[in-house]
Formats: structure tokens, sequence, C-alpha cells
């Protein structure tokens, strides 16, 4: 039978959550597989390096994306237990994909003696990963070994609305990166059409973009 507790448990779900969900994750899977058809169309051992740079960045962005989708609805012990390691296991996923994904790109310009960070793909591409990083230390801080790095216990779980707002302002820059490298680039723009440029690399961010933050929950960040 089902216990006390359980039986007054308020509704995680609303309505719109789930079509918005399979609606985030379909624009995701747009952006990665597309990204991938186009590098392996292309003869991606001829890339060298560079083949690495945009497959482990949609990689990437899939699996934060899978991880932010895993937590936005969870307000019971249980279904925040699970979906922390949901999360925990997308983000270590992630955070080396974009990581060997940017340095592959960086390695590649060392060798054609290109020069770094000359267009806004670049720029954007960098303060992105920095910012990541920055976003990666203050949640596993919050949470491993019980959040002793910021003091542990509730002084911890305070930092958990400015990591879940930091994600929701990051998400959008790095989709603006990824539309400035797959939709504007010299190589994207000489490697495939620009409709499918424009399905996997502006209409799949902006969708993405939209379905996800409907399914966001302000409850969980009151700062005031």
């Amino acid at each position: 039978m089902m216990g006390q507790e359980e039986r007054y448990l308020k509704p995680e779900g609303r309505t719109g959550d789930s079509v918005a969900l399979y609606t985030a994750i379909t624009s995701a899977g747009v952006l990665f597989l597309f990204t991938w058809i186009i590098v392996l169309n292309n003869d991606p051992m001829s890339m060298g390096w560079f083949a690495l740079h945009p497959t482990l960045q949609t990689l990437a962005i899939l699996s934060f994306v899978v991880g932010i989708l895993t937590l936005q609805p969870t307000s019971q012990p249980k279904t925040k237990a699970a979906g922390l390691q949901r999360h925990q296991l997308a983000m270590i996923i992630g955070l080396p994909s974009v990581t060997v994904g940017t340095l592959s790109i960086v390695w590649n310009k060392l060798l054609h003696e290109s020069k770094h960070f000359t267009t806004w793909h670049g720029i954007f591409g960098i303060i992105s990963l920095a910012w990541l990083v920055a976003q990666f230390a203050l949640g596993a801080g919050s949470v491993w070994f019980d959040g002793a790095l910021f003091g542990g216990g509730l002084k911890a779980k305070q930092l958990w609305k400015y990591h879940r707002l930091s994600g929701y302002v990051l998400l959008p820059l790095v989709l603006i990166t990824t539309n400035f490298g797959g939709a504007w680039s010299n190589w994207a723009v000489g490697h495939s059409a620009y409709g499918v440029r424009f399905i996997a690399f502006t209409l799949a961010p902006l969708v993405l973009l939209a379905s996800l933050y409907i399914r966001i929950r302000p409850s969980k960040m009151k700062f005031f």
C-alpha cells in the first residue's frame, strides 16, 4: 500500500512538459547527428585533428542537454537523487568531450601555424569553455563529499540555485557559438548545403532552447 507520505507528494509534471522534453531531445539529436554526418561525409581522415572538434563539441552539447533535462522536473527526494546521478554522469561525459574537442582545434591551428581567436566563434568558444569549467567546479564542489568545498550541508546546497541559473545563461552562449561555427564558418559553408546548416545550427538550437526553457521551474531559483 502506498505510504502516507507518498500519497500526498506533489506531482512533478506540468502540462506540456513531456512534449517539451521530447522536442528538446530531438533538437539536440538533430544538431548532433547532422554534425557527425557532415564530418563523416567529407573524408574525416583528411581533416586531421579538426575532425574531432565539431564531433566532440556536439557530443558534449547533447550530454549537457540531457543532464539539464533530467533534473528539471524533479522535486521529490527519490527522483531528485536519481536525477542528480544522471546529471553527474552526463557532465562527466560532456566536460571531457568539450575539452578534448577544444584542444583538438587548438592543436590543429598550431600545426598549421594559424592564428587563434580571430572569429566570434573562437572568442565565444573559449569564453564558453572557461565558464563550463567554472560551472562544473561549482556544481561538483557543492555536491561531492557533502559539499565540503563550500562548507558542507545547507551552505553548499544554497549554491545550487546559482549553479542552475548559471547553466541556463550559459547554454545560449554555447548554442550561439555552435551557430557561428556550424552555420557560418568557412569550412562549414564549403562542405555542407545552406539548408542543412540552417536546420542543424540555427533552427534546431532555437527549438532546443525554447523547449528547455519551457520546462524551467522558477521556484527552484528563489534568490529573495
